[in-house]
């Protein structure tokens, strides 16, 4: 069977280097991926081999291209995440610069795939949103990105993060210190993900001031946030009354976003996430967003560990 050969040009409002990576690393990868052959001069990509494998490239190279051109630096995940969808049959992510949620130290974060640009898009219309699937989906990141941009726009007065405490199948025992010091193995994630977003020392100032308060599910009863955006993670591991307890805190001019993944439950009975969902999906104003594996941008190795899970629980719900 003949090869096939395709040549594509670059634009010239789009930065070589930034498409070709760092010392090439980005073709590089993309050669690593496919036995076609990829060759570059100037502004012409030239591709030729088996014409699936030439397909896909050529596919791969659109979507970066069209990052590029966006204002994006891709790095090698954002690259395998491309080749990752590719070849699952994925339609490009139809985002816009109108999708960026927040831009720091020249890089974006938006929407990476047509999941979380549901999700995102619900977080933008909805007053309360549920975003539920695995891990590595971007349930708390952008969630988290959302909230930091509300708070630049000034459209929100403060952010709230709120974790569950609960040990994840471990008895961590005693722990020494401060209230604070004592919750802060619970909320890491949370700290990690707004340390992601703005350096250090202005994130410890937003939280010593109060405009960034991180706290415990059980310290919320009685309170009211008005003019906030608030975030529960891990919501799989509240009860029903934790969960409605945390909902019916909503006040004037807030959002409310929930995140959880119903197969990480450390607590036995049923999840407050899963009676939110049976109780509320059909009230406007309220959206229940489910993400998958499609959804998962980080590791490759992730979702295949997310589908070995899967198929391993599903043959055992069969043998019983």
């Amino acid at each position: 069977m003949e090869p096939t050969h395709i040549r594509l040009t670059i634009p010239d409002s789009v930065d070589l280097q930034r498409l070709m990576g760092p010392a090439d690393a980005l073709l590089r990868r993309i050669e690593d991926s496919t036995d076609a052959h990829i060759t570059v001069r100037g502004s012409q990509v030239g591709i030729s081999g088996p014409a699936e494998e030439v397909d896909n490239v050529t596919s791969v190279f659109s979507r970066l291209i069209r990052l590029v051109a966006d204002g994006e630096s891709p790095s090698v995940a954002d690259v395998d995440l491309l080749i990752e969808q590719v070849a699952a049959g994925a339609a490009p992510v139809s985002t816009t610069s109108a999708d960026i949620l927040l831009t720091y130290r020249g890089r974006s974060i938006r929407p990476k795939t047509e999941g979380q640009k549901r999700y995102v898009d619900a977080m933008k219309s909805s007053t309360i949103t549920f975003g539920i699937g695995p891990a590595g989906t971007g349930k708390t990141y952008l969630a988290m990105a959302m909230a930091m941009a509300a708070l630049k726009r000034r459209e929100i007065g403060r952010i709230v993060l709120a974790r569950p405490v609960v040990e994840a199948g471990e008895s961590l025992g005693f722990l020494p210190g401060t209230l604070e010091e004592k919750l802060d193995p619970y909320v890491r994630p949370l700290y990690d993900a707004l340390f992601d977003m703005t350096d250090m020392e202005h994130a410890n100032a937003l939280i010593e001031q109060g405009v960034v308060e991180i706290a415990p599910l059980a310290f919320m009863r009685g309170r009211t946030f008005n003019d906030a955006f608030v975030i529960l993670d891990e919501a799989q591991n509240t009860t029903p009354e934790q969960m409605k307890m945390f909902l019916t805190r909503l006040g004037f001019s807030s959002k409310f976003v929930v995140t959880g993944d119903v197969s990480q439950r450390d607590l036995l009975g049923e999840s407050g996430l899963d009676s939110a969902r049976r109780i509320l999906s059909n009230i406007d104003d309220v959206s229940f967003i489910e993400l998958d594996r499609g959804d998962i941008v980080r590791h490759s190795l992730v979702a295949k560990i997310v589908d070995a899970y899967e198929q391993d629980e599903a043959r055992m719900r069969a043998e019983r």
